[in-house]
């Protein structure tokens, strides 16, 4: 069920003694589910939407206009919703949408979008946010994706689903993270991230081919992962060029979907490519 359908036609849920706790801050413009548990201390601010059994441990906030979904997990001093840190904000209405069963861990915090960015920040379902990560204004996050102890994205980053940004990772803003990929702790990302790749940063940020270890715990078979290093044998190994590279992963390598992938995230690359 969406989050809207689980509002339409709801009044706010009264505020159980049992649930929540008397010292929460909760504006009167939230809306809160079924099951909603809010600890000591904790804010949910104006133009709040709680999703059931959603979970505010205590001191956690999270700011509006902002729709969270089932099940989402907010642990101690995290701060969601909160403005963009951009200069040319000026208070304009932006938003924060979120899906379902992500964890924010402590002191993590997420922005809402910038009028310019298209005004909004979404993050989609069953992520891990870990502790003292950050998420910028007008970032798009898929699902399954998991961010260590403080990483950051800076505004109008994508990632793409089942992506892992390592400890202490900085990403400049505009890049997009390619799905299944994984970047290694205390990386400086500054081009885009080609999915299933894996990159590391001893010196510079350089990609070391393709995150196998990460494919196999997602469930590819190696007949799965056999193609996409054949692919990267070609980007990286190769004499060719991107181009010459491409031109033949399609002649020799078009019957696998995630090779296809590849070949198209590469050709949309704007910032260039991590290689």
């Amino acid at each position: 069920m969406s989050l809207a359908k689980q509002f339409d036609g709801q009044a706010q849920q009264p505020l159980s003694a049992s649930e929540i706790d008397p010292r929460a801050v909760i504006s009167p413009s939230a809306r809160l589910a079924c099951n909603v548990k809010i600890g000591a201390y904790a804010v949910v601010g104006d133009d709040v939407e709680l999703g059931d059994d959603c979970v505010l441990e205590h001191h956690a906030m999270v700011q509006g206009p902002a729709r969270l979904g089932r099940g989402n997990h907010l642990y101690p001093f995290c701060a969601i919703g909160g403005d963009p840190q951009d200069l040319t904000f000026a208070g304009e209405r932006t938003t924060l949408e979120i899906g379902d069963r992500n964890d924010f861990r402590e002191f993590s915090t997420v922005n809402r979008g910038t009028e310019k960015g298209g005004g909004v920040t979404r993050i989609g379902s069953h992520n891990l946010i870990m502790v003292y990560a950050h998420i910028a204004h007008d970032c798009i996050v898929g699902d399954h994706t998991i961010f260590v102890n403080g990483a950051a994205l800076a505004g109008h980053v994508t990632v793409e689903d089942f992506a892992q940004v390592g400890a202490y990772c900085a990403v400049h803003q505009f890049c997009r993270i390619g799905k299944y990929s994984y970047i290694a702790a205390h990386t400086v990302v500054t081009q885009d991230v080609p999915p299933f790749s894996k990159i590391v940063a001893p010196r510079s940020t350089r990609c070391y081919g393709v995150n196998s270890i990460g494919l196999t715990r997602q469930g590819f078979s190696p007949d799965r992962i056999a193609p996409i290093e054949k692919a990267y044998r070609l980007l990286l190994r190769s004499k060719l060029n991107t181009t010459q590279a491409l031109e033949k992963m399609r002649g020799t390598l078009s019957h696998s979907e995630d090779v296809l992938t590849l070949i198209q995230f590469i050709e949309s690359a704007e910032r260039g490519l991590t290689k």
